[in-house]
């Protein structure tokens, strides 16, 4: 494992927001959704390519407060252009379990 600074990790911006739109994304490599996060006044709605199709279907996503990097530079993923990370943890069987607050922040709240 790599071992980084207290200043390299404050340099990340993980930040809370709540999901507010999600639909299909059939044109992607492999199965993702394409998902617009509610990151608060100073940063707005941002989007995202998130693959997690296996364990989330779209309506139960909408509402749903996730933790983001908020500050990589957008990136274009096939048509669509992902203005954020939103992070989540592999478990053994290759499907994504999303990061998320354990109790409602306000969205934009960074991580402490």
């Amino acid at each position: 494992m790599n071992t980084i600074t207290m200043q390299t990790f404050e340099s990340v911006e993980l930040r809370a927001g709540t999901i507010r739109r999600v639909e299909p994304f059939p044109e992607a490599r492999k199965p993702a959704y394409k998902i617009w996060v509610d990151l608060g006044d100073e940063l707005g709605v941002k989007k995202s390519s998130a693959q997690v199709t296996d364990l989330y279907d779209p309506e139960e996503l909408i509402g749903t407060q996730v933790v983001c990097v908020a500050n990589f530079p957008p990136r274009q993923i096939g048509t669509f252009m992902s203005e954020v990370l939103i992070t989540g943890f592999y478990r053994d069987d290759g499907a994504v379990v999303l990061a998320q607050p354990d109790r409602d922040v306000p969205d934009g709240a960074r991580l402490a």
